[in-house]
């Protein structure tokens, strides 16, 4: 693959240029990579999910100056692949890969390095599943939010839903969460809700009887969720766009 091998030859991001970048920079420019890559690959939304939550749940269990980040991503697809039954070929994950990389390239040749690297994607995902002690399935919060999100319309008064894209920005909030591994931090109904609390406050959209009820809307979705775990979740979704915003 075309770019910096400042690991030993394998597709070191771009991002190695210049001075270290913090951890959390790192991480939210790889699954940034591991979303655009997934979605040229065809990959599902679940699919794409799994990936990030693989990449981080191995970096919460190993160090990040031990193993090329985007190597580890290139695996997490792969892997996620055929955890979500979505199988890849590793020759497509390298090729879109080094795309992202390189526009202007075409595919790799077949050549040692191209073995190389498919070797290497091979042998990672063997490292990843003995350090995550092969728990590599997960919970989303997708299925909860679309649920939730039909309740809700049928809450809301027609006008308000049609005049407001509170459900893309739902589902834009959740796939940006996984720039930060929520999902290995909450629960995933919980997760879901926060979204939905957050898009309708961008758009001031109240939930009819808010104030007459005997409890919060969102306590009706989940029973344990509390108002300091939405303000958390908010919270850590609102850092992801502030760490967004210092990346050059």
């Amino acid at each position: 693959m075309e770019g910096p091998e400042d690991r030993g030859g394998s597709p070191a991001a771009r991002v190695h240029e210049g001075p270290p970048a913090p951890e959390a920079r790192v991480h939210l420019r790889v699954a940034r990579f591991i979303m655009e890559v997934g979605v040229k690959l065809g990959m599902r939304s679940i699919p794409i999910a799994t990936a990030c939550t693989i990449y981080r749940k191995f970096f919460c269990e190993t160090n990040l100056d031990a193993y090329d980040p985007f190597l580890i991503a290139m695996s997490s697809i792969y892997l996620a692949g055929k955890v979500e039954e979505q199988h890849l070929r590793a020759r497509d994950i390298i090729n879109v890969s080094n795309r992202y990389f390189n526009p202007s390239s075409g595919p790799l040749e077949l050549d040692s390095r191209f073995w190389e690297l498919r070797d290497s994607i091979v042998q990672c995902e063997l490292l990843m599943l003995r350090v995550l002690r092969f728990q590599v399935s997960f919970q989303h919060p997708h299925k909860y939010l679309l649920h939730y999100l039909v309740s809700l319309k049928n809450w809301l008064n027609r006008n308000s839903w049609q005049r407001t894209p509170v459900a893309v920005t739902a589902w834009a909030l959740l796939r940006d969460s996984y720039h930060r591994g929520l999902c290995l931090r909450f629960q995933a109904q919980h997760i879901a809700v926060a979204v939905l609390s957050l898009a309708l406050q961008v758009y001031g959209v109240e939930v009819p009887a808010k104030v007459e009820a005997e409890r919060p809307w969102w306590q009706v979705f989940s029973d344990d969720l509390t108002k300091p775990i939405i303000n958390n979740i908010v919270s850590d979704l609102i850092q992801i766009y502030t760490i967004d915003t210092e990346i050059p």
